[in-house]
């Protein structure tokens, strides 16, 4: 443990206040939110030494707050022992929730007003809303927005639960919990996104084509081998290896399995039997992973291996990626532009259901694993000054966000969704 700086966010046994507290020699400031207790423990994070000349200000307070906190919401489960203090792994999860509620209720002010929200969401855009999120903060020095890729399901249950400013998933929040939190939660579309089916086949070339129910027969277990006869005739100019398939998919909570889930569901009566469409189907077979990219790499280093990702961080990855059958009986190769033919052909004449599903969508241009990708936005915040800071944040994201997405390899929202989104989106109070 270094003395000479500390930040530390939890809640103390007798006190009724969670706090945000940094010193040194030289100071100590406290910033306590108005938001109850719910817990009896308290967790210190260190810093490495600095300066004995060391002035608080609304940069180092910063800088103490991302230098602190990196390791641990990054999924780290050494943080604490490489910093003295043990912790189990286990707890991990509930004390970053305990760390989102003490964040998204506590501003620091120094010299000027500055308000730091709390976005948790999917792994899948993290990319993009870190993009956004800086080039925000460059225009609204004022506002800054910490993002934790928590996962669709955990991002849900925070936004529901009252913690944190906004969510973000890959799937939409299932009805019954909408309905039980008794909050309304807008659900509204960030931008467009495929799931690709990658795979790692060293020295075969050519292009692999899957149809929807030869893909769901690989997830079930049933199709073995890349040679097999229903994987050979999609394939007849590719030299497919007697090479067994090992299935790589991701653990419970994520959003890319309900896309996916999702669309094999339409397409496999037998996947919906025994797999089940959400963000946790029951795979019968198969290698999990809690990020996209361990899968990527894990896959990389896999001859045999076939898993799904996001289209951005497949090609990002110089993976290899399927072509999937269509509705229309056509093979479609994963883009931008065929994803965005999916969401015209499937869902911009609905453009008042926000929750509408992409995947199978007609067209023979559509790529058939598209969706949204949406942010879980509480109406009405607690605090008027954070939802004032949310909803300028949103408006941002629906004007100069989506350029900045397109540019980026993204699929954008249709027009006409777009603006029934940023209508809901301007009503955030």
């Amino acid at each position: 443990m270094h003395p000479d700086l500390l930040f530390s966010a939890g809640w103390k046994k007798g006190f009724s206040l969670p706090f945000v507290e940094v010193k040194n020699a030289a100071a100590t400031m406290k910033a306590k939110p108005s938001r109850n207790s719910i817990c009896g423990c308290r967790y210190a994070f260190y810093t490495p030494k600095l300066s004995s000349h060391f002035v608080p200000s609304s940069e180092s307070i910063s800088l103490v707050l991302r230098s602190s906190i990196a390791g641990f919401f990054s999924g780290d489960s050494d943080f604490f022992e490489k910093r003295g203090r043990r912790v189990r792994p286990g707890r991990c999860a509930f004390l970053r929730a305990c760390l989102v509620i003490v964040l998204s209720g506590s501003t620091i002010v120094l010299g000027q007003e500055a308000v730091v929200l709390v976005q948790t969401g999917s792994s899948m855009p993290e990319p993009l809303y870190k993009s956004w999120i800086d080039a925000y903060h460059k225009e609204t020095a004022s506002t800054e927005i910490r993002y934790m890729p928590v996962g669709s399901g955990e991002s849900a249950r925070n936004i529901l639960a009252g913690s944190g400013d906004l969510g973000g998933g890959d799937a939409p929040i299932p009805e019954a919990q909408l309905r039980a939190t008794g909050k309304p939660i807008l659900e509204l579309p960030a931008v467009l996104i495929g799931i690709v089916a990658i795979y790692e086949l060293p020295g075969v070339k050519g292009d692999l084509k899957l149809t929807g129910a030869v893909l769901a027969n690989i997830f079930l277990g049933k199709i073995k081998i890349w040679n097999d006869p229903l994987i050979a005739r999609l394939n007849p100019d590719m030299d497919l290896p007697n090479l067994p398939i090992h299935v790589f998919h991701r653990n419970e909570g994520k959003g890319s399995n309900y896309i996916l889930s999702d669309y094999l569901c339409k397409v496999s009566p037998e996947f919906l039997a025994v797999a089940g469409r959400g963000e946790s189907p029951k795979w019968p077979v198969g290698q999990s992973f809690q990020r996209s990219q361990e899968l990527v790499n894990q896959l990389h280093s896999t001859p045999g291996a076939i898993g799904y990702t996001e289209l951005n961080l497949a090609v990002s990855s110089g993976v290899h990626m399927a072509s999937i059958k269509n509705a229309a009986g056509e093979f479609i190769k994963p883009s931008s532009q065929s994803i965005a033919a999916a969401a015209s052909a499937g869902g911009s004449k609905k453009a008042d259901d926000f929750r509408v599903s992409l995947t199978n969508a007609p067209g023979k241009e559509s790529y058939p694993i598209s969706s949204f990708t949406w942010l879980y936005v509480p109406a009405t915040a607690p605090d008027p000054e954070r939802g004032r800071a949310v909803a300028a944040y949103l408006k941002w994201v629906y004007s100069s966000g989506q350029n900045l997405a397109k540019e980026q390899g993204y699929a954008t929202l249709p027009a006409d969704v777009l603006a029934k989104v940023v209508a809901k989106a301007a009503t955030v109070r």
